[in-house]
């Protein structure tokens, strides 16, 4: 975890040059398939990177969940999502040639050079307008680093933008364990009704939900809707950011 700026606060402990007339004073995203354009949308594009052929990476997670039964495993709660991605890896990996390719391994292979341009312009347009509206922002994840890399991290300019980053690679609690919201709402200095929580699983939205926070289910097939959703429930416009 990181606080990105000082958490200044009144003597009262309320947060300092906050939302104002807002509803919130915090907006707390997960990064994969939230800010990240998921697999799932691009797995042509994996292919093509990978060298196979098209059609090969035949799942796609909740953009067809009735086609990829390890999806429905993770949903119905038989699977979590590291285990997921670890048999997705491991498979591709084996297409390969490479035995016990990791979750991180796939990703490095598929992420190409520029780190920057698998972040959603949605998400770019609705952090800043938050941030412009007073809002403090944080991320939340299960596996950031795990799954993409210390490297790739550094080099991610929107991360440069956030408040406070949580990710369970280093604190090892996962959501939906309450444990993790009330991590970030302490980093954050504010109030769990204060902050609104987005998620592309359910199981995660229902969690910040139970912590008192509200939360938004993000749809992976309308990301941008999704956003659009966000932004009215915050009060906020992203027109001056588009």
């Amino acid at each position: 975890m990181h606080a990105g700026r000082p958490n200044d606060t009144h003597a009262s402990g309320a947060p300092a040059g906050r939302s104002g007339g807002l509803r919130f004073d915090a907006l707390l995203l997960d990064f994969g398939n939230v800010i990240s354009i998921s697999v799932f949308e691009r797995q042509r594009e994996n292919e093509a990177v990978l060298g196979l052929a098209p059609g090969t990476l035949d799942w796609r997670g909740p953009i067809d969940p009735d086609g990829d039964s390890l999806w429905q495993q993770m949903t119905a709660g038989a699977l979590s999502e590291r285990d997921y991605w670890a048999l997705r890896a491991a498979e591709v990996g084996r297409m390969l040639g490479h035995d016990a390719w990791t979750p991180l391994d796939f990703h490095r292979a598929i992420r190409g050079t520029d780190p920057n341009r698998i972040v959603r312009e949605a998400a770019r347009r609705t952090v800043r307008a938050a941030r412009a509206a007073g809002l403090r922002v944080g991320v939340v994840s299960n596996e950031l680093e795990l799954f993409w890399g210390r490297d790739f991290m550094d080099r991610l300019d929107l991360l440069r933008e956030i408040d406070v980053l949580v990710d369970a690679t280093h604190s090892g609690v996962l959501k939906p364990d309450p444990r993790a919201y009330r991590t970030a709402l302490g980093a954050l200095g504010v109030a769990a009704q204060r902050a609104l929580f987005v998620d592309d699983q359910s199981r995660n939205v229902e969690g910040a939900r139970a912590a008192g926070l509200d939360a938004v289910f993000f749809d992976i097939a309308d990301a941008e809707g999704s956003f659009a959703r966000v932004r009215a429930r915050l009060g906020i416009d992203d027109r001056a950011f588009a």
